[in-house]
């Protein structure tokens, strides 16, 4: 066992279950179940991988109690009547036969329905903003009869996981859901027993929490997710949250799983790499010193080293992880056998797990990891012929691409005249952009002990046509969009990357033309150091990001530097240090600007392809950025895909 991680790797206990190992897999929809919420083959085959690799406790996805206001997602898994053990029997199975305990968490929506369809209930007429926008849809208040019965379907449903064979079940008290709904202030507006004090707002809970433990009986292990706080203005205080605790285990409950955040505030819940790692842990630290059970730490854990740091420093007894499992599910594996560099990070993208699929209807992917959802159908195989392959590009995909190829077998050349990293490197600028750090750190250490022939110098068609190769994979990058504006040639003109690279040098006056990621990091970079940064748009709103958690976080940041934004604005021109800008109510402007840096997206660079298709017969693949500029998960997934085919 690696002595590095030797609090992490030590075993451990909830109630009467032990745990070889103090790695929790968090619960995670998937939307991997089929439409009725029962259990899928490609469900089992996703938490079949989690448990080969070595994790100790599994903790199931959410599950929807009943089939009334309960379900909250597409192809959700449910627990809403007997019809589901058959095949939660079935789950549970396949974990345990890779020696992995397994739970399984209890969940009603609320009114955090990503369905957006009738009925939505929940404790006051408070409506979720995002589905307001999308539907206008308010909940419906609950009744005491509905409430009642809402308690009798979560010990039912507990008592069916109890059937089906699950070690525990894990009760959903976090993340905006109904039973943060009645803790919480800010959405609990009622005046009856349920609502006003804290002691009638955590009544609801207290009764789940009683019938469930009436129904599985006093040994059977019930632990509860937790926010710490929801970070609403008004919503949940860590002192309330302790009081909720200190009764709950009086009641029995095994462990506590604290998280924090809501859909709200989702960058607390599900954190970007914008946000420091372990948000929550302090809440988790808190609660440790007032309850006596175990204790779960949660949020934004991403490496062994950091998770290992807090069980020795933070007096908590286990860490959960769920994006970096979807990263790479044998994280558990490697960190034990002391080869944490092997580990593919979790980046905290929120693209492949949230942005293009959860809030799209689609099942759940990852961008670092293309296997991910798709377990048993992507696997890297040994080549039935090896070949000699070059790849001209060290970028993520041309990378990633060089990986699959030598994982099967292939010979592979990587021809990169700069640094390995590609978009990566700019993208990685930041002080927040850690994770994409670790990222570059991973692919590098793949190279080197694949041992991928690295050549320093860049790969013309005719080096390709010499260099008698079978196949060749061209992931050269995107480049630059240029924009024609009257007397902008005489302006210093730059590009944003180039900024971030240090490649060329920003005046002290300087106007961005665009709002991109690209442009508002660099505007943040360029005010950090003092700056006098203006921001040209032409739309009428900034395109920070287009993943919720990144357009929070963006905007506090933006909130915090005396930055200049214009909107359904246009540049005009420019002329002896002054850029023209036609602002939205048809007022001409004019900026001191020593530079103007163009931030005005990519474009496809396809010369290389053009010429090896003209000058040779190889096979020539075309990937990543250099077909179709796009993000770091079509760059990797297209570089698997690649390497898959060859």
């Amino acid at each position: 066992m690696e002595t590095r991680f030797k609090k992490l790797f030590t075993p451990g206990k909830i109630g009467k279950v032990e745990l070889k190992n103090r790695i929790l897999k968090a619960p995670q929809s998937t939307g991997l179940s089929n439409m009725d919420g029962t259990v899928s083959e490609r469900l089992v085959r996703h938490y079949k991988e989690l448990a080969q690799g070595g994790t100790g406790l599994i903790i199931v996805e959410y599950t929807y109690i009943d089939d009334d206001a309960s379900k909250s997602a597409y192809c959700q898994l449910g627990i809403s009547k007997n019809e589901h053990i058959s095949g939660l029997s079935w789950l549970v199975s396949a974990i345990h036969d890779e020696g992995a305990k397994v739970g399984i968490q209890l969940e009603h929506c609320g009114r955090q329905k990503f369905l957006a369809t009738p009925p939505i209930k929940a404790p006051s007429r408070i409506p979720w903003p995002h589905v307001y926008e999308q539907t206008g849809y308010i909940p419906e208040e609950l009744t005491i009869q509905e409430i009642k019965q809402i308690i009798e379907s979560f010990g039912d449903a507990a008592k069916r996981a109890k059937m089906a064979g699950f070690d525990l079940v894990e009760i959903h008290a976090a993340h905006g859901y109904l039973i943060t709904n009645f803790l919480s202030n800010h959405t609990n507006k009622r005046t009856d027993l349920y609502g006003g004090s804290l002691e009638n707002r955590m009544r609801f809970l207290i009764e789940v929490i009683q019938n469930i433990k009436a129904k599985v009986g006093e040994n059977f292990p019930v632990t509860m997710r937790i926010n710490g706080t929801d970070y609403e203005p008004d919503g949940i205080t860590i002192e309330e949250t302790i009081e909720v605790c200190k009764r709950a285990e009086e009641l029995g409950i095994a462990a506590f799983h604290v998280s924090g955040g809501d859909h709200h505030m989702m960058n607390y819940q599900v954190s970007p790499m914008t946000v420091p790692n372990g948000p929550n842990v302090w809440a988790a630290e808190a609660i440790k010193k007032v309850v006596s059970v175990p204790v779960i730490a949660s949020g934004s854990i991403t490496t062994p080293q950091f998770a290992e740091q807090i069980l020795q420093e933070k007096n908590v007894d286990f860490v959960s992880f769920g994006r970096p499992l979807l990263a790479d599910p044998y994280f558990p594996l490697k960190a034990k056998e002391g080869r944490p560099e092997e580990i593919k990070p979790c980046i905290r993208c929120n693209d492949g797990c949230l942005e293009r699929t959860f809030f799209n209807f689609n099942s759940i992917r990852c961008t670092v990891n293309p296997n991910m959802g798709r377990e048993g159908e992507l696997n890297i195989l040994p080549a039935k012929t090896p070949r000699n392959i070059a790849v001209v590009g060290g970028g993520p995909a041309g990378m990633e691409a060089a990986r699959v190829c030598a994982e099967r077998g292939h010979k592979v050349t990587l021809f990169e005249k700069n640094q390995l990293g590609g978009a990566l490197l700019a993208s990685s600028v930041q002080s927040f952009k850690t994770d994409l750090r670790n990222l570059e750190n991973y692919y590098s250490a793949q190279m080197k002990k694949l041992d991928i022939n690295i050549v320093r110098e860049e790969a013309t068609a005719t080096i390709i046509t010499n260099g008698d190769f079978d196949a060749v994979i061209v992931a050269v990058g995107k480049v630059p969009n240029t924009i024609s504006v009257q007397g902008l040639d005489e302006t210093i003109t730059v590009q944003a990357t180039d900024i971030l690279l240090n490649k060329a040098e920003a005046g002290h006056n300087v106007v961005i033309i665009g709002s991109g990621t690209t442009g508002i990091e660099t505007a943040l970079y360029l005010a950090d150091k003092g700056h006098n940064v203006s921001v040209i748009e032409q739309s009428k709103n900034i395109k920070n990001h287009d993943q919720v958690t990144y357009q929070i976080s963006y905007n506090q940041m933006l909130q915090e530097k005396d930055i200049a934004i214009y909107v359904s604005a246009e540049i005009k021109g420019a002329d002896q240090g002054l850029v023209k800008v036609v602002l939205k109510n048809g007022e001409e402007k004019e900026i001191v600007a020593d530079n103007v840096i163009l931030a005005t997206g990519y474009k496809a660079n396809n010369q290389l392809v053009k010429e090896l298709k003209e000058q040779t017969n190889i096979e020539v693949y075309h990937i990543g950025d250099s077909k179709e500029p796009g993000k770091i998960f079509d760059a990797i997934h297209s570089g698997y895909l690649t390497g898959l085919r060859l």
